[in-house]
């Protein structure tokens, strides 16, 4: 695969590697019970997918961000975030939040179709990685209820391949664990051949300028994401990145936080340092000349 940030922790080096890792005991109980008690109603309300893809014994939901104030914790878990940094830091300014929803595997639930979810975009493929998936049992994973299969090494340039070197792993894991996987990764569920729902989370972030799998905007308007912290509310898009990317009016769209401006704003540069150097030459070169001229 292409080569990526040296990493500097097994989990990380792993991930690297073999294009997974699973952190055990990542989250406490009390965050992951807490999160799915709150998730509960939503998960009775909410109908059975439609399509063979989401799967058709499958229910899943998103904005969860507003179903549970302990998402927060899990979205900004600081070990999480430097294993998306890192696998994602050499081609974005920032990153994004890319997707926060629960899933529910019910009984009869087929196999789901084998893929890697970088191909939501149509960006240049083996060279940039665009997305890391964590997956947040709220259940137990089994092989029996249709623990996530993940083919190891096949991300990076394997993924051009279209046959994997090697089966794939069945990714067993307990409430509190979090499995963590590249968007070039080939993973998907496996079949539930229990008696039980098995039910998960999986939040994914990705690099900032690219258009989210959910309009996060749209999940959570500006007068739900101000009472979100300044770090949450900028991973859920209310963040420029730079240079002026995703601005509103010429700013940055925290703006909204306090109300649709009244009166006119002024466009306000958002440039990566580098951007801003090159600027000031421009400029100060321009300025000398005109003085030049002047005198």
């Amino acid at each position: 695969m292409a080569v990526m940030t040296a990493c500097h922790s097994p989990a990380g080096c792993e991930l690297l590697e073999q294009g997974y890792t699973i952190l055990r005991g990542a989250a406490s109980a009390s965050l992951i019970g807490g999160v799915a008690r709150d998730l509960e109603p939503r998960f009775a309300a909410t109908p059975f997918c439609e399509g063979g893809f989401y799967g058709e014994r499958t229910k899943r939901f998103g904005r969860l961000l507003i179903r549970s104030p302990l998402m927060g914790d899990l979205v900004m878990h600081q070990p999480i975030l430097d294993l998306a940094e890192l696998a994602l830091g050499n081609w974005c300014e920032r990153i994004q939040l890319n997707l926060a929803q629960a899933i529910e595997l019910h009984p009869g639930a087929l196999a789901q179709f084998p893929h890697r979810d970088q191909d939501m975009w149509q960006g240049s493929l083996g060279e940039v990685e665009y997305l890391v998936n964590v997956m947040w049992p709220l259940t137990g994973f089994t092989e029996t209820n249709g623990a996530t299969l993940i083919w190891p090494r096949s991300h990076g340039v394997a993924a051009l391949v279209e046959q994997p070197a090697e089966p794939p792993i069945v990714a067993e894991a307990e409430p509190g664990d979090a499995i963590v996987f590249l968007g070039s990764t080939l993973h998907g569920a496996g079949a539930n051949r229990s008696v039980v729902a098995r039910r998960g989370i999986i939040v994914s972030y990705c690099l900032g300028w690219l258009k989210p799998y959910e309009n996060q905007w749209l999940a959570y308007p500006p007068e739900v994401a101000k009472d979100f912290s300044a770090d949450l509310a900028a991973l859920a898009g209310y963040a420029q990145h730079r240079p002026n990317l995703g601005n509103f009016e010429g700013q940055c769209p925290s703006v909204l936080f306090g109300g649709y401006p009244a009166e006119p704003l002024a466009a306000v540069d958002a440039l990566r340092p580098d951007q801003g150097a090159l600027l000031a030459d421009h400029i100060g070169r321009q300025r000398s000349a005109h003085s030049e001229r002047a005198a």
